[in-house]
């Protein structure tokens, strides 16, 4: 097995050094507040999950972002508290699939309770994987889920400095995912990421969302596009000569969104309805829910926000009006956070509860949700973009979270009752630009990470996007440092002495498992 090499320890210890005066920099930024609203208050009360409270991360709770922020930081300096950014990853990154593939969305194999599984001593991980002859922005319509294994039990700095994943191939032969649609006619079809859980004789269920796209020749909407959360059931294979899969043969539709509670193509041809995610709930022992991704079910041009979406305390001099706010333009960002319950024990029926949190008039995406549980308590995070902000809003890409008493609760957003828990450098005194054409005087890890995921101990795996700045920039396609929070109630922190050379950056790719499984179905801790 090869140890990690020289250029990447080096790349690895400069970004540590980084991120070392990074946060002796900026630590005392989070001690104090600039003027502004006070947070909403949440009780963190649990309701009954069929119940029909919604929890509400409203405006006066995001604009503690933009308190926490440094107005004094200069060009290139992260604005934000140290405590809630992720360590700087270096610019010359490994490749986790040696440039087989593009990598983005990723997920583990687990069981119900999110622990994650290797299978007769392999790590086995879930992708989202494009063509590499695509660019990497073309990449999303053109998704197809592929897999990756490697030897389990093995300490990050003793693997390959990519993390020592083999890329498997994709799941799903061409043309399968494509046969549930009813109009045949897309131009192109495509999966969109899900979450893996793993069940008793080697059966893997696979949540995923399932698209189709319904345009011209000129690449124009003919119609809006139609993604349906789906499942595929499959078996694992796995031996210390690699992993494979059977089955995967077909695929069940659950649900599309239904217009009610989650927003239709017909109300908005720019909705969002994805990111399977289920679990079981130690407190409705037998039932099994799921958290996904959606839009407030509202018409886009005659969407509006109430004083509740807004969430200000009486009298506060901070606050906006309803009338400021629906005339801002910020009614195009209703993101919500769905839920449904399974109706039998195949979990190939499904049927829609009332969302478990709403983000009217804050962000328009809310994606990858999923439920982490620690000392009673039950965390909701979800990840989402700078760019997808409400007009008069502002916020790192990264991690957001939430906290209560059950799965429907009356979430209190984390960290100052703001909801940020892990974001990219960022320097909100200056504008963002793009994974594409990022702003010269944003920090160098502005767009570094997305579309992190919580990991059993605080870890936090993601992709690398962008790394750079105007004129010096790199793009990703593969997965970046693991990362540590440290979670306490409602607040949450950067473990910077996390990883094998400090600084809070761990092994690339990084997912490990902390449960195994062998062949005769014995389940067993992984040390």
């Amino acid at each position: 097995m090869l140890l990690i090499d020289q250029r990447i320890r080096r790349s690895l210890v400069s970004g540590i050094a980084a991120a070392t005066l990074f946060s002796s920099a900026t630590a005392a930024v989070a001690a104090s507040l600039e003027p502004g609203p006070e947070p909403t208050v949440h009780t963190q009360e649990a309701f009954a999950p069929e119940g029909n409270f919604t929890a509400k991360w409203t405006r006066a709770d995001a604009r503690q972002i933009k308190r926490m922020s440094d107005p004094r930081a200069v060009s290139r300096q992260s604005s934000m508290p140290a405590e809630y950014t992720m360590p700087s990853v270096p610019q010359d990154f490994p490749d986790m699939s040696n440039e087989q593939v593009w990598v983005w969305d990723s997920w583990p194999l687990t069981d119900a309770n999110a622990n994650q599984y290797s299978v007769n001593g392999q790590e086995i991980i879930f992708s989202l994987v494009a063509d590499r002859n695509l660019g990497f922005d073309d990449r999303h319509v053109y998704a197809k889920i592929g897999y990756f294994y490697r030897p389990a039990g093995i300490p990050a700095e003793q693997r390959p400095a990519n993390g020592g994943w083999t890329y498997g191939g994709l799941v799903f032969d061409e043309g399968v995912t494509g046969q549930i649609f009813e109009d045949q006619s897309f131009s192109h079809q495509t999966q969109w990421s899900g979450s893996a859980r793993i069940f008793p004789g080697g059966e893997i269920k696979l949540f995923f969302t399932d698209v189709a796209f319904y345009r011209d020749a000129a690449g124009k909407d003919i119609k809006p596009y139609d993604p349906k959360i789906a499942l595929s059931v499959g078996k694992v294979h796995a031996n210390k000569n690699g992993v494979k899969f059977t089955g995967f043969d077909k695929v069940i539709p659950l649900l599309s969104a239904d217009g009610t509670y989650y927003q239709t193509g017909e109300q908005n041809p720019y909705f969002n309805f994805r990111d399977p995610f289920t679990f079981e709930d130690p407190a409705h022992p037998g039932e099994t829910f799921m958290v996904f991704e959606g839009n407030s079910a509202m018409p886009r041009e005659s969407a509006a926000c109430t004083a509740e979406d807004l969430g200000y305390r009486e009298g506060d001099p901070y606050a906006e009006t309803v009338e400021q706010v629906n005339a801002s333009g910020a009614t195009y960002q209703i993101g919500n956070i769905g839920l449904a319950k399974a109706k039998n024990a195949d979990l190939t029926e499904w049927e829609f509860l009332p969302p478990i949190l709403s983000a009217n008039c804050v962000t328009d995406q809310t994606e990858r949700p999923q439920i982490y549980m620690k000392d009673g308590k039950y965390y909701l995070f979800t990840i989402s973009h700078r760019g997808t902000y409400a007009a008069g809003l502002d916020g790192p890409e990264g991690v957001y979270g939430f906290v209560g008493d059950g799965i429907r609760s009356d979430y209190q957003p984390m960290n100052q009752g703001s909801g940020l828990v892990l974001g990219n450098p960022t320097n909100l005194n200056f504008n963002g630009g793009f994974p594409f054409a990022p702003d010269y005087n944003q920090p160098f890890g502005h767009f570094q990470s997305y579309s992190h995921y919580v990991m059993p101990g605080g870890l936090v795996q993601s992709f690398i996007d962008t790394i750079g700045t105007e004129g010096n920039f790199r793009r990703g396609g593969t997965l970046a440092p693991t990362v540590k929070i440290d979670i306490e109630g409602a607040s949450s922190a950067v473990d910077y002495s996390y990883g094998s050379y400090g600084g809070g950056l761990g092994g690339w790719a990084d997912i490990p498992a902390n449960l195994n499984v062998n062949p005769g179905g014995q389940v067993k801790p992984l040390k």
